[in-house]
């Protein structure tokens, strides 16, 4: 009785080792070795020749893509939590799964979210970069590098899901209070848990909060859901954290409030726009009014692994004949 041919599995970027290792042992994997973001013609080749696309976050895979899909595509499983690279609702049209890695993120997520809300209204990469300036360190003085303090402030957290509840937790251990909008209500026992108090109205919370965690997903729905409009309703001490998407908030009019002391300042992992190509946001990074990182909230190793292991068994599940458990549905996003 001969073997099963093996899936064709191309990978658009680079993954870490142990995760290629073992894709290479159950499938005929094709790798990006030289890592760099595959164009929209190499990714129709892909979907041309595999039975598995394993893109990430930097690859738009469009409706153009998918159209362009051979019959032998039968599963995008997207490398990463969010799908708003893909267009599900074109895939699912041509019976191709669209599947995810869910959960195994939200902690290092959390995590990192924590970091920016203790790092801007404490002031510490400013800190940081003035030691290692050309500049000699003039000493302490009590009224040098006076940030503000988080233990007794509001937090308004924008979607509590997974990771919005993990950064609740860390949060109430500082001492903040825990205040929340969500598409819905959380259940009781959590919310006493988390001593978290649930605003139907995300207008009438972020005119309450001293911090401001964006955890909710990125949907048309959700797209600038912190408007300029709403961005104004908070208080100018108030600091915007996005360790989310970037299309969440309105990138433009944000910059605008923090740069005219509208808004306090900012912690920013995502982007509407590159930053190195934002000249205003870069700016304020510099005068220390917002702290940016380059999309790290992620980024460790255990969690990539985590990741990996998702995109295996999605893959495995769908070749044994069964439905992948991470699939995504048109509009469940």
């Amino acid at each position: 009785m001969s073997e099963r041919p093996k899936p064709l599995v191309v990978i658009t970027r680079k993954l870490p080792e142990p995760v290629e290792a073992r894709m290479a042992q159950l499938f005929d994997v094709r790798v990006n070795a030289d890592d760099r973001p595959m164009s929209h013609l190499d990714l129709v080749g892909a979907v041309r020749e595999a039975d598995v696309l394993v893109p990430t976050i930097t690859d738009r895979i469009d409706r153009a893509v998918i159209e362009k899909a051979g019959e032998r595509l039968k599963l995008i499983a997207n490398f990463g939590n969010g799908v708003d690279n893909i267009d599900v609702a074109a895939a699912h049209e041509r019976g191709v799964y669209v599947t995810n890695t869910p959960s195994v993120l939200n902690e290092d997520t959390a995590d990192m979210t924590m970091a920016l809300i203790l790092a801007v209204p404490r002031r510490l990469v400013e800190g940081a970069n003035l030691l290692q300036s050309a500049e000699p360190w003039a000493g302490w003085s009590p009224t040098w590098m006076l940030g503000r303090r988080i233990w007794g402030k509001k937090l308004g957290i924008v979607g509590m899901g997974r990771i919005g509840t993990a950064v609740a937790r860390r949060a109430r251990a500082f001492g903040l209070e825990i205040h929340y909008h969500n598409r819905r209500r959380v259940d009781p026992q959590t919310e006493k848990q988390l001593g978290a108090t649930y605003w139907e109205s995300l207008d009438q919370m972020l005119a309450r909060a001293d911090i401001i965690s964006v955890n909710c997903p990125s949907t048309p729905a959700t797209f600038h859901l912190l408007s300029a409009r709403r961005l104004a309703l908070a208080q100018s001490h108030a600091f915007i954290v996005n360790t989310a998407r970037g299309d969440v908030i309105d990138e433009k009019a944000m910059i605008e409030m923090i740069d005219e002391g509208r808004l306090a300042g900012a912690g920013l992992d995502v982007f509407e726009t590159t930053p190195s190509s934002n000249a205003r946001l870069m700016k304020l990074a510099a005068s220390g009014k917002v702290v940016l990182l380059p999309h790290m909230g992620s980024a460790t190793l255990e969690g990539r692994i985590d990741m990996g292991e998702k995109v295996i068994i999605n893959v495995r599940t769908l070749m044994d004949g069964h439905r992948p458990p991470d699939r995504i549905l048109p509009g469940r996003v």
